[in-house]
């Protein structure tokens, strides 16, 4: 097919939900993209932060292969392999104690805030099932995560919505306080606010919130859907902020390219969720789990402290262009968020980059920069170089 035909076909018969680019992409390498008639893309976004090992990684398809051929779906009313061994990896590699696969952020977040509300209904029983999230946050498009979301905009069409969410600004104690009451079962942060902008919370006041949910009994759930999983330049981002959650969710990610997600609880909330209170059809998929292990195969801690030293050079670049639109860069690791200057709008920037050929994202009023965790620094070169040409006036 052209890709005029895949966009019209696409027109006709998928629900128009998204603002795409112009850009229908046919296959992949490495961290570069190529459409139906070959022109090349290098990619800034791998899928939204998904595509983490980039495109024809041989250790992945090899993986996924193997697997599909052996063993594609049982059912969680079985035992299989691959979800064991990713969960034990998991679990070894943070410290937490165990895992529940799903299979989109969105699930994964649900799952977190249905086991915050039973281990507070268990211990204290009903009336202790707020939770407290912060404003410009993001966790999901569900009809609960939708409102888990300090985001107003987001409130709107799919009443009622569920109750039992208060906000509080980000890197700020009191106003959390301020907002906390004998309701509340947990607190729900991103440590870096992906879609509110790319922005990082101050490991002091996370400290500072870890010890307050431990002496109030609420639980401290991380939402690392797009910050985990080697994004930041660490397994999980928690780990850089010297805190162990009780509970936190992940996706994106954690299989590659392939949906998969889950939670991690730690050994204080290992067995609040308990047989017949949560379940998912696909969660735990074999092809999916053995994709996930080959993920932890490349996402060594050499690798890891490779994506930091990435994240540096490629911000350091980007700053180093001075560029009439693009203000300081921010973000950890490879999930870097790039100010976009007064009187300039990160959509014109970003359909500028696409159509030069350098794919990027937008967040809050900037944008946001979720490149594979295996680009290279020639492809980095690249798309700066794009960068510097398409924007410098």
């Amino acid at each position: 097919m052209t890709s005029q035909e895949v966009k019209a076909l696409t027109g006709q018969y998928i629900m128009n939900t998204y603002g795409r680019f112009p850009v229908a992409i046919e296959r992949g390498e490495g961290a570069r993209l190529y459409d139906f008639e070959g022109r090349e893309y290098i990619d800034f976004t791998s899928g939204i932060g998904v595509c983490d090992l980039g495109y024809g990684n041989p250790v992945w398809a090899d993986a996924v292969a193997e697997q599909a051929k052996k063993l594609n779906h049982v059912s969680n009313l079985f035992y299989t392999e691959p979800a064991a061994r990713l969960a034990e990896i998991l679990c070894r590699r943070t410290g937490m104690s165990n895992v529940f696969f799903a299979n989109g952020g969105g699930e994964a977040n649900e799952g977190l805030i249905k086991l915050a509300r039973k281990y507070s209904f268990d211990k204290y029983g009903k009336g202790r099932a707020t939770i407290i999230s912060l404003n410009n946050s993001f966790h999901g498009r569900t009809i609960t995560t939708l409102m888990a979301t300090g985001q107003e905009r987001f409130h709107n069409y799919f009443f009622p919505f569920t109750e039992g969410f208060r906000y509080a600004d980000a890197n700020d104690l009191d106003s959390l306080k301020a907002v906390a009451g004998d309701d509340v079962c947990g607190v729900l942060v991103e440590l870096v606010q992906g879609e509110g902008g790319v922005l990082p919370l101050d490991k002091e006041y996370v400290q500072q919130l870890q010890a307050l949910c431990r002496e109030k009994d609420w639980l401290l759930l991380v939402d690392e859907v797009q910050s985990g999983v080697g994004r930041t330049g660490s397994l999980f981002a928690f780990q850089q902020y010297g805190i162990l959650p009780d509970v936190a969710s992940f996706a994106k990610g954690i299989a590659g390219g392939l949906p998969m997600s889950g939670i991690m609880a730690n050994e204080k909330c290992r067995d609040v969720l308990g047989p017949g209170t949560h379940a998912t059809t696909f969660g735990a998929n074999p092809v999916c789990a053995a994709a996930g292990l080959a993920v932890q195969q490349v996402l060594t801690d050499a690798f890891l402290e490779e994506v930091q030293a990435k994240g540096r050079y490629l911000r350091e670049q980007i700053e180093a262009l001075n560029l009439p639109c693009l203000g300081k860069t921010r973000g950890l690791g490879l999930m870097i968020g790039i100010e976009v200057k007064e009187g300039w709008s990160n959509g014109d920037v970003a359909n500028r980059l696409v159509e030069a050929g350098l794919l990027v994202l937008t967040a809050g009023d900037g944008l946001r920069l979720l490149p594979p965790l295996v680009i290279t620094k020639e492809e980095m070169d690249a798309g700066v170089a794009i960068m510097a040409k398409t924007l410098a006036q």
